[in-house]
């Protein structure tokens, strides 16, 4: 399914949600300070139970608490009423319900107490929420309020398409937001516009399209187009452009935590703009674009082939997350099955603007385990380390992601290896032919024509030969002799600037390559002794004990991944092949000037022939003394046997 945002689409909406707004602002309502509510005060307060309905319930004030919301003041309430009654007390879904005394609006449900029933609760004033309409732009905020008695009243996340298993990776990635998530349904009449007002219910989407991810809540207020809801944060990310819809309510469902509202998530209506302490704050008829995602996936086994589309808000800290959950769920559902496979993967990373490449990348993925969760890991490292380089600001329009699953294991060892020459010299091809032996398969050769660049100074080298997502075994070993954690590592390797960045991530060697490479100095398993063979065999390191091959790690903060490094550019070489490629070997390489490369080669030749003219005379040698032997053999068994000239003696 492919959605389109043009103004054209949405220009209807638009003017019939102006009109809209421009009756509701006719009717103009007027603000209680918080200054003047006194204790004893009564009014009643706005909500939807089921369905559109506004229903309302008693309202009385407790008192006022000074300074213990996140904006400010609180006021302390109690609420009554055959709704409170219907609902059990005050439920997730009812925050932003407004408060009207003397006709006035006072502010908008928000709090309840930890250890208390369902009937009290504690209001955000309206003055506190206004001002969110005039809060200079700013990006997310990093601390989010919180104290442990009031209980913000926010409704669990809605999740329209999502299986539970997306919903935990969801989770396990953003475990700072501490969201529960519940399945929803839609309702009819959900791809109908309807213009928002006081009381009715509004929802606040993070993921739209075939999937949707959001939050509902109810409308506090509505002056013309802008609107203000809540009463507390959603996430409290400051300024944003979450996306705002139209929301029904099912039912409000009892529960032994806290009572919630389930509802669908209908039209998309407009922007939410702002994610802070009093509420959230947001306009209608515009739309937000957010970032495409399109996918196009395929079973191989079952002979599937489906496209999709979401987009996900545009925030550094969310969209890897969002983009990630969505491919999984996607695959998820593509596949109907868990457990082990292999996947191949091709996306396209566009950014807006014409400064800035898009960024393609092709991979292949095996797992044991969960091969839907491991395709989508690479995916999601990459946009996360694009949107948070510490370089430039990468704002994505567009990703495009085609993936297919087989249940097949594609997967290779490298068992051996043979190198052309192992003395060289600057700007010499070494030809090193690969055997693989793929998994119940027949062995195959592969050839990698290896050049040592021009410029490489003369000594001796270790020459690596490795499956592409394979981490050599000599790193790994320096690593554990030196104890060196990924964390030292990283911050030993620079990047000089986006380019160099981009450069990498586009160029990361994949798991289906054979890489040839010069290692780093001083880093060499391999038997000095033997470097004088002009052929000589790669020792080989066992791969089973090794992890699966993956390109990348995933991030266990939101450091900025920009400033990780990059070694030197090194010499290498790759040929793709059709399997996920393990195991790896290395060969001792001289590198000499042209003349004494020469030498060399000659003294070896002479030695090799030497060598072979030797072999050549005992292979001669033993064959004479085979002959010999035999003739000896021979006579002996032809000579008569002594009791034999006995008998002819005596005749």
């Amino acid at each position: 399914m492919k959605f389109s945002h043009s103004w054209r689409r949405y220009r209807k909406t638009i003017l019939a949600l102006f009109f809209c707004s421009a009756l509701s602002s006719a009717q103009a309502v007027d603000f209680m300070p918080v200054n003047d509510v006194e204790t004893g005060m009564e009014g009643i307060a706005k909500t939807v139970i089921v369905g559109d309905t506004i229903s309302t319930f008693d309202v009385k004030v407790l008192g006022v608490m000074k300074d213990r919301g996140p904006s400010g003041h609180l006021i302390l309430a109690k609420f009554s009423g055959p709704v409170i009654e219907q609902t059990g007390g005050i439920a997730h879904g009812m925050s932003g319900s407004p408060v009207y005394i003397n006709g006035k609006l006072v502010g908008a449900i928000a709090y309840g107490w930890g250890f208390a029933d369902g009937t009290i609760g504690m209001i955000t004033p309206i003055e506190d929420m206004v001002k969110l309409w005039n809060i200079p732009y700013e990006k997310n905020l990093s601390n989010t309020w919180s104290d442990q008695q009031l209980i913000p009243l926010t409704t669990p996340l809605m999740a329209y398409g999502f299986d539970r298993k997306s919903m935990d990776y969801f989770k396990a990635k953003l475990p700072q937001y501490n969201y529960e998530t519940y399945d929803t349904a839609s309702a009819s009449g959900d791809d109908i516009v309807k213009p928002l007002e006081a009381g009715g219910s509004v929802a606040a989407l993070l993921v739209d399209g075939d999937l949707k991810l959001g939050s509902i809540g109810t409308v506090t207020h509505v002056d013309g187009e802008k609107i203000v809801a809540f009463g507390h944060p959603f996430l409290k990310h400051g300024s944003t452009n979450y996306f705002m819809h139209n929301a029904s309510i099912f039912t409000v469902v009892k529960s032994y935590n806290a009572a919630f509202k389930l509802g669908s998530m209908g039209q998309e209506v407009g922007t939410v703009t702002e994610d802070r302490g009093a509420g959230i704050a947001g306009v209608s008829g515009v739309i937000s674009h957010g970032i495409p995602v399109r996918f196009h996936l395929k079973d191989i086994d079952m002979g599937r082939d489906e496209s999709s589309y979401v987009k996900v808000v545009e925030d550094k800290e969310m969209t890897p997350t969002l983009a990630a959950t969505s491919l999984y769920n996607m695959l998820n559902k593509l596949i109907d099955r868990s457990g082990s496979g292999t996947s191949t993967i091709s996306y396209t990373i566009t950014p807006k603007g014409k400064d800035l490449k898009p960024l393609k990348r092709t991979n292949m993925f095996y797992s044991s385990d969960s091969i839907t969760e491991k395709t989508v890991d690479e995916f999601y490292n990459i946009i996360d380390i694009l949107l948070n380089n510490r370089f430039v600001d990468y704002e994505i329009a567009d990703i495009a992601v085609e993936a297919d699953i087989t249940e097949d294991k594609k997967t290779a060892k490298l068992v051996d290896a043979a190198a052309s020459s192992t003395i060289v010299a600057p700007g010499d091809t070494i030809v090193v032919d690969v055997i693989l032996e793929p998994y119940r398969g027949e062995k195959i050769t592969k050839e990698v024509f290896f050049t040592v660049p021009k410029d490489q100074p003369i000594g001796t080298y270790t020459l690596e030969v490795r499956g592409g997502g394979e981490i050599p075994l000599p790193y790994v070993l320096e690593k554990q002799k030196y104890n060196l954690t990924d964390e030292v590592l990283r911050r030993l390797k620079v990047y000089k600037d986006f380019d160099d960045l981009f450069s990498e991530l586009e160029k990361t060697d994949t798991n289906n390559q054979i890489v040839v490479e010069f290692l780093e100095e001083g880093i060499s398993l391999v038997n000095e002794e033997a470097s004088t063979k002009s052929v000589k065999k790669a020792k080989l390191q066992d791969v089973e004990e090794k992890p699966s091959p993956g390109a990348m790690k995933k991030k266990n903060s939101h450091e900025d991944l920009g400033d990780t490094k990059e070694e030197d550019q090194k010499a290498k070489a790759s040929v793709d092949t059709e399997y996920i490629v393990q195991g790896d070997g290395q060969f001792t390489v001289q590198v000499m000037s042209v003349g004494d490369r020469d030498k060399a080669l000659a003294k070896r030749a002479k030695e090799m022939k030497a060598q072979a003219k030797m072999a050549h005379k005992l292979e001669l040698e033993n064959e004479a003394g085979k002959t010999t032997a035999g003739k000896a053999k021979a006579e002996k068994a032809n000579a008569p046997k002594d009791g034999a000239d006995k008998e002819d003696t005596s005749r």
